[in-house]
């Protein structure tokens, strides 16, 4: 099973090895059938590249994302204002507060900030419940960590559960990346799977080399 690397994307695979192949290809007929040795056509090996491609460019910058305070917070600032009271439901009130919020966002150094609160829209009834936190982090409660650092899940406030780079004061930044592990694991394992593929592919013989089927067994 010799390697032949000077040409990998033709074979990897030396003379003898590939007649080999051919000869145990022309020599077995399970059944009746038997090994063309067609290439994969080419229209089928772009659609798998656009695939990929496609769903790591639509994926990268939500995967694995969860919700900030820092999103929430123009929210709850204006909640117990009058314009808010004076709407009717609580879909409407979050409707009003989103679009305020948006506004602020669009002027905040994060420009991720107004994609990210259209992806993860919040309840009346969690907000209500995720306000008063909320409050206490924009006041210093949060210690030495910022609101940016706490993640809402549902009408919950927690303290990311991300660990960067040690800060000066010695504790660890806590805002997520604009990748998380799950993307760097997904493209490891859909890295990991093209290359052994490829490998595959390319220790058989090339198409070019067709075996003769008429021979007899």
């Amino acid at each position: 099973m010799a390697w032949k690397m000077d040409n990998p994307l033709f074979s990897m695979a030396d003379e003898e090895e590939n007649r080999k192949t051919i000869e145990l290809w022309e020599a077995n007929k399970p059944g009746g059938l038997w090994e063309g040795n067609n290439r994969l056509p080419y229209p089928f090996t772009w659609l798998i590249a656009l695939i990929i491609l496609t769903s790591f460019m639509l994926t990268m910058p939500i995967w694995g994302q969860r919700p900030s305070a820092e999103l929430y917070a123009p929210m709850v600032e204006l909640m117990d204002s009058p314009e808010v009271q004076q709407l009717a439901t609580g879909p409407e009130k979050v409707a009003y507060l989103t679009e305020r919020a948006m506004e602020v966002h669009k002027g905040a150094k994060d420009s991720r900030l107004p994609g990210m609160l259209d992806r993860h829209p919040i309840m009346w009834e969690d907000l209500q419940l995720a306000a008063p936190a909320i409050r206490e982090i924009a006041a210093g409660g949060g210690g030495t960590y910022c609101l940016e650092s706490f993640n809402v899940i549902g009408d919950q406030v927690v303290v990311g559960h991300f660990t960067g780079s040690y800060r000066p004061d010695g504790k660890r930044e806590r805002v997520q990346p604009w990748f998380d592990k799950g993307f760097v694991i997904d493209m490891f394992y859909v890295s990991y799977f093209v290359i052994a593929m490829i490998i595959v592919c390319k220790r058989l013989p090339h198409f070019s080399n067709k075996p003769n089927m008429t021979k007899s067994a």
